[in-house]
């Protein structure tokens, strides 16, 4: 059992269980392949798309960057530092690696990822969900992308 187990946590089944079938764990299958197999499919065969990424609904205007700043500034600075590089006084103190929020890679993520990062968190973060309203979120979103902006 404690083999099954461990070979279960890793992701990969190693021994054969249950009848073959779909849905079944099958003799060297690993999970996602399974999962792979049981997508859906439109009426042509092909695999559903994802849907595009929600917009963000508020213009990164001087206004709003201007109330992103604030919010940011009151509850994000603490770990991510005034300038988004990971280096506030919190990250610091409990030697926490954060991602600069003004590097590319946060240029490639979309602003509904984002969105979702500030409002359920993301370990050790945790959420602005009850105390950030959506707009207040959504601008967060524009001010975190005008850091990456000035990054010299």
């Amino acid at each position: 059992m404690k083999t099954i187990v461990a070979l279960l946590v890793c992701g990969v089944v190693g021994v054969a269980v249950g009848s073959g079938q779909p849905g079944s764990l099958r003799s060297g299958a690993s999970y996602q392949s399974q999962q792979e197999a049981q997508k859906p499919a439109d009426a042509q065969g092909k695999a559903e798309e994802k849907p595009a990424a929600k917009a963000n609904p508020v213009k990164a205007t001087p206004e709003s960057l201007a109330l992103g700043k604030r919010f940011f500034g009151t509850d994000c600075a603490i770990c991510h530092g005034k300038e988004g590089a990971g280096d506030g006084d919190l990250a610091v103190e409990l030697k926490l690696q954060l991602k600069d929020l003004r590097d590319p890679a946060v240029k490639e993520m979309t602003d509904e990822e984002m969105y979702k990062i500030i409002s359920n968190g993301k370990k050790p973060m945790p959420g602005e969900e009850g105390r950030f309203d959506e707009r207040d979120v959504w601008t967060v979103v524009n001010y975190v992308r005008s850091l990456e902006k000035s990054k010299t």
